[in-house]
């Protein structure tokens, strides 16, 4: 994608795309098993991208690079996904799953100035734990009868997409985007495998609805969604990009109510509103900052 491409633009793809995962999981609710969807969503998409793969690899890519990007596939596509996944089949409302994933942007803001060197003032503070309240308001927040260690899983989810989101700003890599998505996916194929098996068959029944999520994971929540995720990476900071995950779990809803006829609830609209909120301080904050950097004042 072009550098010259606006960064606000790359943005608003990253919050459509990014919900666009639950909404495969809902297309794959038919499926007997998640984990032999989830195998082959990202078999499928590492083979597609692996003739672009294979050139990065002729035009000197790094063992170091490859190293970087497995480990990011480890975290931010096959911990989140599996751990997340397994949370909710374990009897986490999904409502409250996406409430502790929001948690992503405050955890993110926490480490980024110890670990990263990057500032986050009191209206960035501010307008993440107004997003939070925003996410609360529009998912609900019932805690459901899940065990306790199920919760944890859920939380482990989020931590292990905080350490991705860090270790792509720390350890800064020029793999081009698309043979670092083949990467990734190639590595969570194989992580994948093993929970696919133990599922039953990792051969799955060719239907309608199983082909059906595939595209959609491979197209939306794959390609578009971690791919904008990283880009909008290395173009702004950790905390910016957190914030959009904010307005993922309302922005799932209106999917949902277009697809699905799923009625938008008055709470639903209300916390949407007050996620922008949240999310413009947070934005706000953050270009107070670089303007203070900018002229020298604080």
């Amino acid at each position: 994608m072009r550098a010259t491409t606006p960064l606000i633009a790359l943005e608003a793809g990253l919050i459509v795309a990014w919900s666009s995962g639950f909404i495969g999981a809902r297309l794959a609710a038919d499926v007997s098993s998640v984990f032999l969807v989830l195998f082959w969503r990202f078999v499928v998409v590492g083979l597609l991208l692996l003739p672009l793969l294979a050139h990065a690899a002729r035009a000197g890519l790094t063992w170091r690079s490859i190293a970087i990007q497995s480990a990011l596939g480890a975290f931010a596509m096959f911990g989140y996904l599996a751990l997340g996944v397994k949370a909710i089949e374990l009897g986490v409302p999904t409502g409250t799953a996406a409430l502790i994933s929001a948690l992503q942007p405050l955890a993110t803001a926490a480490l980024v100035a110890p670990l990263l060197k990057e500032r986050v003032d009191r209206m960035q503070w501010l307008g993440l734990a107004i997003g939070l309240a925003g996410v609360g308001l529009a998912v609900g927040g019932a805690l459901g009868h899940a065990p306790l260690w199920a919760y944890a899983l859920s939380l482990a989810s989020m931590a292990s997409l905080v350490i991705a989101t860090l270790i792509a700003k720390a350890v800064p890599d020029a793999t081009p985007l698309l043979p670092a998505l083949g990467i990734q996916s190639l590595v969570a194929a194989v992580l994948f495998a093993p929970l696919a098996v133990l599922e039953g068959s990792i051969v799955p029944e060719i239907e309608a609805g199983f082909v059906t999520a595939i595209a959609w994971f491979i197209l939306f929540s794959t390609i578009a969604a971690y791919g904008l995720y990283w880009l909008c990476l290395r173009r702004t900071t950790a905390t910016r990009v957190g914030s959009l995950i904010y307005l993922t779990p309302p922005v799932t809803m209106i999917w949902a109510w277009a697809m699905f006829a799923e009625p938008l609830a008055p709470m639903a609209v209300t916390g949407f509103a007050v996620c922008l909120l949240g999310v413009g301080l947070t934005r706000w904050g953050g270009s107070r900052t670089q303007a203070c950097r900018a002229t020298g004042s604080d």
